[in-house]
């Protein structure tokens, strides 16, 4: 897999292709090539900052020797009119990028921010937040980051990086016995190391993965299971595998499930329900 600089270099460069085309003609059109400018990115919005550092990445890819000071970082609470940061360049270069920035922090922002809310929301308890797959398609790499800066843990990044026996995967193998004989078999002859994750639906499927994934299974996920239930399956499985509640659980029931001593929530929620923050990028003059 390439590393996370790599992929966030494509990432970037593919942006801003489909922003700038064949040129950015509004600046081309007034602004000479040689102007030298300052621009400072302003918090409109409480909430957790995320993104500074990819905005760096993202100037300095550009211009390289783009000047840029950052006055906050990722994942400290920002207050309306906090200045995040300021980027000295062209002026060319910070028009060029100044939708892209504001598009990818506002978004991570607004991520971070409800991750943050879940995270707190359970502190003192050894349960964990795990985001999910439930990504926008091309910019999966820094919904994750966010959910990471706002205080959560990032689950399998992909379908590469992690077996998921989920229901129609055990249904379409004829059983939660099947799928796991024949996933465990996989990885020994394809992808030796590759963990093994199986969805239940009851407690009578924890009991079968109980029987049939003993060294071969690594977590059991507890899907739309009560917290009552939830409590029976976390005693069931005894550490035996680590366990992960998903389905159904909101800022309301959370501390209901985090009572359980479940290892994990996975949360869909922390992205595609999260509201991007306001910010802005100004002229300094």
């Amino acid at each position: 897999m390439k590393s996370y600089n790599d992929l966030l270099q494509h990432l970037v460069t593919e942006a801003l292709q489909e922003d700038i085309g064949d040129g950015d003609h509004s600046t081309l059109s007034c602004i000479p090539a040689s102007a030298r400018g300052k621009a400072v990115l302003k918090v409109k919005q409480n909430g957790v900052l995320a993104g500074v550092a990819v905005a760096e990445k993202i100037f300095k890819q550009v211009e390289p020797g783009a000047v840029f000071t950052a006055h906050n970082s990722d994942g400290k609470m920002m207050a309306i009119g906090d200045i995040a940061f300021e980027v000295e360049a062209a002026v060319h270069t910070i028009l060029q990028c100044e939708r892209l920035v504001l598009n990818i922090m506002q978004r991570m922002s607004g991520i971070a921010t409800l991750t943050r809310t879940y995270t707190d929301t359970i502190k003192g308890y050894n349960t964990r937040i795990l985001d999910t797959r439930k990504t926008t398609p091309n910019f999966r790499l820094l919904e994750k980051e966010a959910v990471r800066i706002g205080g959560g843990t990032n689950h399998r990044y992909a379908l590469y990086d992690m077996i998921m026996l989920k229901d129609n995967h055990i249904d379409f193998a004829g059983g939660i016995e099947q799928a796991i004989n024949k996933a465990h078999e996989y990885v020994q002859t394809k992808k030796p190391g590759l963990k093994i994750e199986v969805e239940t639906r009851s407690l009578e499927d924890v009991q079968k993965v109980l029987e049939v994934g003993q060294g071969k299974v690594f977590r059991v996920m507890l899907d739309n299971f009560q917290p009552e239930q939830v409590e029976q399956a976390v005693k069931l499985v005894n550490k035996k595998f680590e366990t992960e509640a998903s389905g159904g659980i909101n800022l309301k029931n959370l501390e209901d499930y985090a009572r359980t001593g479940v290892d994990f929530i996975s949360i869909g929620a922390l992205i595609h329900q999260a509201r991007s923050l306001d910010l802005s990028l100004k002229a300094v003059l």
